[in-house]
């Protein structure tokens, strides 16, 4: 169950990403990250009413809160980045810190893959860094766009461990959601204001009316993130953290293959290569 669920979670940051990634395009990424985590509060603000998910509050939930704080300097970054730079490049190399973080964590808690997982976290591993190489015919990945990334794969990790911290059972975790996506909300509307003061737009061009046509896809991108912080944390509790992490972090080949499928973004043959050893790896780390 731990690889269904970490793979789950491959699958919907995927393409969140992508569907991110495109909407910074033509609206200011600190409205995507604040409008598309406030339908995600409203949704699981329901779900926590109808659950009777208060019952659940306890110490556990200054993890969501620190998850909260963290993850939106994390997506606003890593928005930015996709904007600036080829999603095939960008993603992979933001997934790093998704495996760093939490596998570094797991090691340190003491937990001890077995000889087949150990071959298939190096093999998935050496699939996302092979994958994160550069677009055919594109000029080489700016400094600006490569601090970004960096910045959003520490945010993206930090944010996988705490939340895995944060809730006991399913009910806490719908709790430990919600605390999450409000302090998004907070910090996300924060920053906004503190951006636009100097005169920065926070509106696409379009206005309201660009920003109502965006809804459905704002929507989208808020929920599949929260539906996969969940896949992911529901993993790492059912099995090691270690094997977790790197099946979850296989998430950029969803999200070069939606820029191939949608955008026509070519890759390079070592790129190809990446992906098929993230797969050869993900069998090596469900079958350990």
């Amino acid at each position: 169950m731990t690889a269904v669920f970490a793979l789950t979670t491959s699958f919907l940051w995927g393409l969140a990403d992508f569907g991110g990634g495109l909407l910074t395009r033509r609206v200011p990424a600190l409205t995507v990250v604040l409008l598309s985590q406030l339908l995600a509060v409203g949704a699981l603000g329901t779900i926590v009413v109808a659950t009777g998910g208060w019952s659940e509050a306890g110490p556990q939930l200054w993890y969501a809160a620190a998850a909260g704080v963290v993850g939106p300097a994390a997506m606003l970054a890593f928005y930015k980045a996709l904007a600036l730079g080829p999603m095939g490049v960008v993603s992979p190399l933001g997934a790093l810190g998704g495996v760093a973080v939490p596998l570094g964590v797991g090691l340190v808690l003491g937990e001890r893959p077995g000889i087949l997982q150990f071959a298939g976290i190096a093999v998935a591993v050496a699939g996302v860094v092979l994958a994160s190489g550069p677009s055919v015919g594109g000029a080489p990945v700016q400094r600006q766009t490569l601090l970004l990334t960096l910045v959003a794969a520490f945010g993206f990790g930090s944010v996988m461990a705490l939340i895995a911290e944060a809730s006991h059972n399913l009910t806490g975790l719908f709790l430990a959601l919600f605390v999450q996506r409000v302090c998004n909300v907070v910090v996300g509307a924060g920053t906004l204001y503190a951006s636009v003061r100097p005169g920065n737009a926070a509106l696409p061009e379009g206005g309201w009316s660009s920003v109502r046509a965006a809804l459905p896809a704002l929507a989208f991108v808020g929920l599949a993130d929260v539906a996969a912080n969940g896949t992911y944390s529901i993993a790492a509790r059912t099995g090691p953290v270690t094997v977790a992490a790197v099946l979850a972090s296989l998430y950029p080949v969803v999200t070069a293959l939606a820029a191939r499928g949608f955008l026509s973004e070519r890759l390079r043959s070592v790129q190809a290569a990446g992906a098929g050893l993230a797969l050869v790896g993900t069998v090596l780390l469900a079958a350990g």
